[in-house]
């Protein structure tokens, strides 16, 4: 399969006398139609990863490039560009705009690329009848739950259809229930060819929808695990947990 994103020897440093790069030579390849998870303790470098690959952050070193674009090389007005229309990123916590209705949240991301409203309008309100909130379309958020507005969230993500969703700790503001209603949202958009790379700390949610599993510590790949199509088995999930925790 073609590679949609590559990080060939990437070093990130927030500060040129620190001891430890925050991501430490890393190499690695996602694939169009992947679902990779990126997990990791705290501090392993995990959301370092994703800032990269959604050009919210430059490399020290190294290259990042993502649908054929070098991310390093690339104007700040050409990176906002690109996070328009080739990323959609999902934050752990919504970053909804209250003052707006959930329709109005959809589709922000589609008027700042140019779309007409009135075509805008109608991509996300597709959008929400496929997530099931298309009720909830003219409401103001303070009367969502929180599944419900991760909903929203995702819709925004995919309203310009791009590329590769970025999904943060998807799950890390929601109840069990509605942790597992997101991922299999996730797990239907991969199924239907949608390339998703997921951060979590959650080696189960990790196992039982990603299908392949890169695990950080200080920065630095100490395990890329593929699992196969099927629910994966138990060993997976303990090896998994095991370098979940090894920090």
């Amino acid at each position: 399969m073609t590679a949609l994103v590559q990080l060939q020897d990437t070093v990130r440093l927030y500060d040129e006398d620190a001891t430890r790069a925050a991501l430490d030579h890393v190499t690695l390849e996602i694939a169009a139609g992947e679902f990779a998870a990126v997990m990791g303790p705290s501090g392993s470098g995990k959301s370092t990863l994703l800032n990269l690959v959604a050009g919210l952050d430059r490399p020290t070193a190294g290259r990042v490039v993502v649908d054929g674009s070098d991310l390093g090389r690339m104007s700040e007005a050409a990176l906002a560009r690109f996070r328009r229309q080739r990323v959609g990123i999902v934050f752990q916590f919504f970053n909804l705009l209250p003052s707006l209705t959930v329709l109005e949240n959809v589709v922000v991301p589609a008027l700042l690329a140019g779309t007409m409203p009135s075509r805008a309008g109608a991509r996300g309100h597709e959008l929400l009848e496929s997530l099931g909130i298309a009720e909830v379309a003219g409401r103001r958020l303070a009367r969502l739950s929180g599944g419900q507005q991760q909903r929203v969230a995702i819709a925004r993500a995919l309203v310009n259809s791009p590329r590769l969703v970025l999904a943060d700790e998807p799950t890390g503001a929601l109840d069990s229930a509605n942790g597992v209603q997101v991922m299999e949202i996730l797990s239907d958009l991969h199924r239907r060819g949608q390339t998703v790379l997921l951060v979590t700390h959650d080696a189960r949610l990790a196992t039982r929808h990603a299908r392949r599993v890169i695990s950080l510590l200080d920065g630095r790949v100490i395990d890329d695990t593929r699992l196969t199509p099927s629910q994966a088995t138990a060993s997976d999930l303990v090896r998994v947990a095991r370098q979940e925790v090894a920090g």
